[in-house]
């Protein structure tokens, strides 16, 4: 079974490198194996305190998991690791640049609400910026340590990942 004092990080309990980029298919790997490990068929005829230990296990091996395979909750949990706390709940303040793209893409999306092709094209454009944040994080996270910056460019990711789902949401509703 894995190591329970590797807990307190998700990364050292799936035996991988502490990284923003992360290699999601060996990340699935670990959890599968982990999961083998504490299934409750195989602790059927345990301890009480065997079967609870496993159980415990298992439930850290979905928290880790999920964690781990969103690129929010991921750079959120290493900043965390690092002492930062995005503060996400009190901290709004976001660079003038990035707020006002994001009334520009408001407003075509209000602009253009009945314009299917216009509205998948804004979608273009809004998922090639998620993927530049993504970079941004990645770069802040695994190149320059810088904890801090990481934390304001995933604000800003929650926002982008917020307004996907009301432009996702009008082009359903005009499909």
């Amino acid at each position: 079974m894995a190591n329970p004092s590797a807990s307190d990080d998700y990364f050292r309990f799936f035996g991988l490198n502490q990284q923003f980029t992360i290699d999601l298919p060996a990340l699935e790997q670990a959890y599968l194996a982990i999961q083998k490990e504490v299934h409750p068929d195989r602790h059927a005829r345990g301890s009480d305190t065997e079967q609870r230990l496993a159980m415990q296990m298992a439930t850290l091996a979905n928290t880790a998991l999920q964690t781990l395979k969103n690129p929010v909750q991921r750079g959120l949990y290493i900043c965390q690791l690092h002492g930062v706390d995005a503060k996400l709940e009190t901290n709004t303040a976001m660079p003038a640049a990035f707020l006002m793209k994001q009334m520009e893409w408001r407003e075509s999306l209000d602009e253009q609400a009945d314009d299917l092709p216009a509205l998948e094209k804004l979608m273009d454009e809004v998922a090639a910026s998620k993927q530049e944040t993504l970079a941004e994080i990645a770069q802040a996270i695994d190149s320059a340590k810088n904890y801090q910056h990481a934390a304001e460019l995933l604000r800003g990711l929650l926002f982008i990942d917020k307004f996907v789902i009301e432009l996702d949401d009008a082009i359903v509703a005009l499909a």
